[in-house]
């Protein structure tokens, strides 16, 4: 694991298709943040996509939020799969239907290859679920290599995603005080 001299942002994909939607993507959040040197600095709209992969199973709610961490990225990637799972997550079939679903998809301007990570992720500029909440907390983004996110907007057009929630209400149900989920 490589050490983390000094805070970075990191950009992390939510989607969620099984219970109550909303409330599985707001206490991932919640749990990500909630001590364990990970900060919250953004969150995306929430919107309605068409499944991924494999169709047949309900719409997903789908969001994007920014973090600040220390956490070197692959021990963010170990806090994300412990977030899931405490909310149900059980992996059976590959693109099926999940209680919580978190990627790490960018992690500042870190380019890496191993067998259980890449970033940035390697599906991000083809997937609406995902360029177009980014786009919305980070419309100049340049990803590594150079390209601007903006520039995958229209490749991802018509793949069926519509707003759900504000970010603002997104933000406000994260921010609201109350019992927590453990992991």
């Amino acid at each position: 694991m490589r050490p983390v001299a000094a805070p970075v942002t990191a950009y992390l994909g939510l989607g969620s298709n099984l219970g109550d939607r909303l409330a599985n993507l707001v206490a991932g959040v919640r749990l990500l943040t909630d001590g364990a040197g990970v900060d919250l600095v953004a969150v995306s709209s929430v919107y309605e996509t068409a499944p991924w992969g494999l169709v047949d199973q309900p719409a997903f709610l789908n969001a994007v939020c920014a973090v600040r961490t220390a956490l070197p990225p692959e021990a963010l990637l170990q806090r994300c799969l412990e977030v899931e799972r405490a909310l149900g997550r059980v992996r059976t079939v590959r693109w099926g239907p999940r209680t919580l679903d978190i990627d790490l998809l960018l992690y500042g301007d870190l380019t890496l290859q191993e067998p259980h990570l890449t970033l940035p992720h390697p599906r991000l500029t083809e997937r609406a679920f995902v360029v177009i909440p980014l786009l919305e907390i980070a419309p100049d983004l340049i990803l590594p290599g150079g390209r601007p996110l903006a520039a995958f907007r229209e490749a991802v057009a018509g793949q069926g995603i519509a707003p759900w929630q504000p970010a603002g209400a997104f933000w406000r149900q994260i921010q609201e005080t109350g019992p927590r989920p453990r992991p």
